[in-house]
């Protein structure tokens, strides 16, 4: 006899775990192919998820790799969600000024006024 352990629907504990702010957000994601489970791509928001599974899925432009550690009971505060997780996201380099979008003519940092832009001679 195998022991079942408890699991949980993929939408729901990513928007308990607080990575989306709703949970058809959450289920978009997952919709759109965007979520691996334990590295296999998962296109199901009902896929069942349970502790020692890895989700690999991408929020706001960073890929995030975590580990589930509990299934919660519900969408808790910032710190009580962050318990059911354990967040093996690699460092992420960083990346020189000129990829970020800074402009090399410009070299004060922030935002050019539009005085400053026409001495540049951009308008």
């Amino acid at each position: 006899m195998t022991e079942s352990r408890p699991t949980i629907r993929l939408d729901k504990w990513l928007w308990q775990a607080r990575f989306f702010k709703s949970r058809s957000l959450a289920a978009g994601i997952v919709t759109s192919g965007k979520v691996r489970v334990d590295s296999q791509p998962v296109s199901k928001p009902s896929r069942a998820v349970g502790a020692g599974d890895v989700l690999t899925f991408i929020q706001a432009r960073e890929t995030k790799v975590v580990r589930i550690l509990a299934c919660g009971a519900r969408r808790g505060p910032a710190p009580e969600a962050q318990t059911l997780y354990e967040d093996l996201t690699p460092v992420p380099k960083e990346r020189p000024a000129q990829a970020r979008g800074a402009n090399p003519k410009y070299e004060k940092g922030g935002r050019p006024t539009k005085k400053d832009r026409r001495d540049m001679g951009l308008d």
